[in-house]
């Protein structure tokens, strides 16, 4: 019993850690948006805690190491580029480039464009994307590869539920499928939201779950995709579910614009920059706490 509790206060303080992290990426997000006066801080905000935990608990990675065709490393792609910014700001955070770059986001020459590139080779980043729909197929081949080159590591990608509404994400779950690519785990910001406002109201997903289901993906739902500790338990279940010749999806719902409350639960900071007033009010809801670029 004693090591028992050891061990959950151990993941508590984990969790703490991982949750300051989230803190100072929400500041990043806001302050490198701000600066610009454009790019897309509410699915950024929304998928905080997923892309801490990936980089900071979940990823088998090497920020030092990196290459882009990521052999003996797990591989993440993000397919719904426009939230760069919290992608930029974790990748900083977990060493891949200086934390002072941040502050070049979106200037011209800079290697942190608003939708992520790769002539300018920037460490962490190994597609363009931001063009919908397109990085379930990549994902498809990276993870093909590994299967070839006897790489025990894993593919991950990020989708948008806008997304989805690209016929692409179908036709590449259909071959993640019907080729047992069961080294892939794809993972939908379930949010419910998208530019020009709800999911519902612009093109239903409908049953989305029983979608993946048909289409031949083991499907898991996360409930809390804001709650540290429920994101983290579902990935490595997830991991737990690869290798049984099936690819698997996580249906994460989260709040767009979370952890900013003028922000929170509306498509209208989908694209839209805080002017200096409501800079100020959203940094006075986050703490800094790794110190700002």
């Amino acid at each position: 019993m004693p090591q028992v509790i050891g061990e959950t206060r151990k993941i508590m303080t984990d969790i703490d850690h991982l949750n300051t992290i989230c803190s100072q990426t929400r500041r990043d997000i806001i302050r490198m948006v701000h600066a610009v006066k454009s790019g897309h801080p509410g699915g950024s905000l929304g998928c905080t805690e997923f892309m801490v935990a990936m980089y900071f608990d979940i990823l088998r990675h090497n920020a030092k190491e990196f290459t882009i065709g990521g052999n003996g490393q797990d591989v993440f792609f993000l397919s719904n580029g426009h939230i760069s910014p919290v992608w930029y700001s974790v990748l900083a955070r977990s060493g891949y480039f200086d934390v002072k770059e941040l502050g070049t986001f979106r200037k011209l020459n800079s290697r942190l464009q608003g939708h992520p590139a790769t002539e300018e080779g920037l460490p962490g980043v190994r597609i363009a994307s931001g063009s919908l729909g397109q990085g379930l197929s990549v994902a498809n081949g990276t993870a093909l590869g590994k299967k070839l080159n006897g790489d025990q590591h894993l593919v991950f990608v990020l989708h948008g539920d806008g997304e989805l509404q690209e016929g692409q994400v179908w036709e590449a779950a259909m071959f993640a499928a019907g080729h047992k690519v069961d080294n892939l785990i794809a993972i939908v910001d379930y949010n419910g939201r998208q530019i020009d406002g709800d999911c519902d109201d612009i093109l239903p997903l409908g049953d989305l779950a029983g979608k993946w289901h048909t289409f031949g993906w083991d499907v898991l739902e996360l409930e809390h995709g804001n709650d540290m500790k429920e994101v983290i338990n579902t990935i490595n279940l997830a991991k737990d579910r690869t290798g049984k010749q099936r690819p698997v999806v996580i249906l994460m719902k989260t709040e767009m614009g979370f952890g900013v409350d003028f922000m929170m639960g509306s498509n209208a900071w989908h694209g839209i920059a805080p002017n200096d007033e409501q800079l100020k009010s959203a940094l006075s809801q986050l703490e800094e706490t790794l110190g700002d670029y």
